[in-house]
């Protein structure tokens, strides 16, 4: 595990990374345009959904990736309320149903990292994968506005209810989110045109990915820094709980993937969706969905510590348990 680990640190994108995390920590004024680090993160779907759709023109779904795709949903279902279960002793309900919904939602970033992290160590994985990225998007943000709802009726003095937080308007949202659409309309697109359009798009989706990757993490290294300045003091129960719920759910995740025999590749990626956290899909709807929570809990946790234990320390922890065990 350590000389894995050790790649791993090594690998150009995760040394940007850390680029990214040493200007921000000497407090230097470098800056990313937001709408530059938007498109980065826009392309990152599009490259990703269409390269998920060649792969599925070649390999339809089998029962394996049907039992994929059915653990990907149950974990999505499983793993908030879990989370929710240790937060409620520990936070408001409002605040543990919004950190449950990160939690219990994906990374895609990670998840991206994970695909490279298997490229350079020349593991397959199934395109299908990308459809159960997206199958976990959404539940845990659906089960958070049931769970706030029903805080709201237990408190006698809660205002009405705002057609913006109506669980019809969170759903909406949810389903329609513009990244989510692009990572669907991109794996659609890939599949129809299949190995050859991917002789097409290569040169965009394919030969500048790494670079554009490893751009974004630059950035995102520059965000967790600056953001971690602002993550409140005294949340220590949730620094370790940003922890320790990416080891249980990965943990969890794994025995899934042992359950329906997955192969070291799909079994890793499982893995890595189960024990990342949401922090641009889930804040963008439970700031609406559940007003009452407090964001700097639930994106900040997410960011600032899972994030970065993942692509750091999870990946390669997650890929040395699946080959001890697999």
């Amino acid at each position: 595990m350590n000389l894995t680990a050790l790649q791993n640190l090594l690998d150009p994108s995760i040394l940007f990374f850390f680029l990214g995390c040493l200007i921000a920590l000497v407090r230097s004024n470098l800056e990313i345009p937001p709408a530059i680090a938007r498109f980065f993160s826009l392309y990152l779907l599009m490259a990703m959904g269409f390269k998920g759709g060649v792969a599925l023109s070649t390999s339809p779904l089998d029962w394996s990736a049907l039992a994929t795709l059915t653990s990907a949903f149950l974990l999505a279902i499983i793993l908030p309320l879990l989370a929710y279960a240790y937060l409620i002793r520990k936070l408001s309900p409002f605040d543990a149903a919004a950190v449950a919904a990160a939690y219990g939602s994906v990374s895609a970033v990670t998840f991206i990292t994970a695909t490279q992290f298997l490229a350079r160590e020349e593991i397959a994985f199934g395109g299908h994968m990308i459809v159960a990225m997206v199958l976990m998007e959404s539940p845990a943000i659906v089960m958070a506005m049931l769970l706030a709802r029903r805080a709201r009726q237990q408190i006698a003095s809660a205002p009405a209810q705002h057609p913006e937080t109506s669980l019809s308007g969170v759903l909406r949202e949810a389903l329609t989110d513009g990244s989510q659409l692009l990572l669907l309309g991109s794996l659609a697109i890939g599949a129809i045109v299949g190995l050859d359009g991917k002789m097409i798009m290569d040169p965009f989706t394919g030969q500048i990915f790494k670079g554009i990757l490893a751009f974004f993490l630059l950035e995102m290294g520059l965000t967790v820094v600056r953001k971690g300045r602002e993550f409140e003091h005294g949340f220590h129960d949730l620094i370790l709980f940003g922890i320790f719920m990416p080891l249980v759910s990965a943990l969890i995740a794994t025995g899934f993937a042992m359950a329906i025999g997955l192969g070291h590749g799909d079994a890793l990626l499982l893995v890595v969706l189960g024990a990342s956290a949401s922090y641009i899909v889930v804040p963008a709807v439970v700031r609406n969905a559940i007003p009452e929570a407090n964001p700097n809990l639930y994106f900040g946790a997410a960011l600032v510590v899972t994030f970065p234990f993942n692509i750091i320390f999870g990946i390669p922890l997650y890929h040395w348990l699946l080959t001890c065990i697999l």
